[in-house]
């Protein structure tokens, strides 16, 4: 089922959802597996499987030059989804990036999820890598999210890369796009962020998932503004608690969010890492019950691996 037919048919309530990280290469489904036993019984609507592309290293050869190698430290989204939606018979949402795919390649991709019976997707730019300054994009690849929304509505509508193709197959995905509350890092304001946010939407996005944020009023204002710009999809908070005092500089530093005053008072005064995802807990399970309160379509919560903390807070909530 698509992510906005789950919204729209449900009757009960907020609906509740989950975002995981594909495991290291190395490791097997069964890390997967381990970790969503103690979600699944909260009856997710969906869960969303991130995709990490590739990185370069550098390693020095025996003459003094460096030979530039790729590595992917998470592959696997697509074998990940449909390995959720055969063992759960719960629907799997994986992210499609611009960053390290041409179109040809987003265009193979996502005939696979098709082939898959997979039809929701999370549309992303994506962040630049460890070697970029600013995102780059690949040679005959999409530099912004609004283009690789167009491509999978283009798709939708049996429109593929080679116009010479004939009788083409129509896809049927629904797609997911990230909204900031606090505006992504690379926009001048706010403002204008929704502004890119909306051309996303006309190009065919069908509902909006938020960057964590740990301030429900700043979600209660972006959804205004966003109206006000006339986006009417859907948008669902995305929350994730607070698990050790590192995350105080971790999490303002990697995703440009604010921590309230109080959340970081509290979390100062915590003499151990179990206090702090203590104290994180019960934060989200306040922020999560006042959206609940507010009707919002869905809670989504970044699971990041970490079941524990998500099922202790989901349980308090649903």
């Amino acid at each position: 089922m698509k992510v906005i037919e789950h919204i729209e048919n449900n009757k009960n309530g907020s609906l509740l959802s989950f975002e995981i990280l594909p495991p290291l290469k190395g490791q097997n489904i069964h890390s997967i597996f381990d970790n969503l036993e103690s979600l699944v019984k909260f009856n997710p609507a969906f869960i969303d499987v991130t995709y990490h592309r590739e990185e370069y290293l550098f390693k020095q050869a025996k003459n003094g030059l460096f030979k530039k190698e790729i590595i992917r430290k998470r592959p696997g989204t697509v074998g990940i989804c449909a390995a959720i939606q055969n063992r759960y018979n719960i629907d799997a949402v994986p992210h499609v990036l611009c960053g390290g795919f041409t179109r040809e390649d987003t265009e193979n991709f996502l005939i696979d999820l098709d082939f898959l019976e997979i039809d929701n997707v999370v549309a992303l730019r994506g962040d630049p890598i460890k070697s970029e300054i600013y995102f780059e994009p690949e040679k005959e690849g999409h530099e912004f999210a609004s283009d690789l929304v167009e491509q999978i509505s283009d798709l939708n509508n049996g429109k593929y890369l080679n116009s010479n193709i004939e009788n083409c197959a129509k896809t049927d995905f629904c797609v997911g796009v990230a909204g900031y509350p606090e505006k992504h890092m690379e926009s001048p304001n706010l403002d204008i962020d929704i502004q890119f946010l909306k051309k996303k939407i006309e190009k065919g996005a069908d509902y909006i998932i938020t960057q964590m944020f740990f301030d429900n009023q700043k979600y209660f204002d972006f959804v205004e503004k966003c109206k006000l710009h006339g986006i009417c999809v859907p948008i669902i908070p995305g929350l994730k608690p607070i698990a050790t005092k590192r995350q105080l500089n971790l999490i303002p530093h990697r995703f440009h969010v604010d921590l309230p005053e109080a959340l970081i008072k509290e979390v100062l005064k915590c003499k151990t890492n179990e206090e702090v995802s203590k104290v994180g807990n019960e934060w989200c399970i306040a922020q999560s019950k006042e959206l609940k309160e507010k009707n919002v379509p869905i809670l989504h919560y970044y699971s990041m691996g970490n079941g524990k903390n998500i099922q202790e807070i989901v349980k308090n909530v649903f």
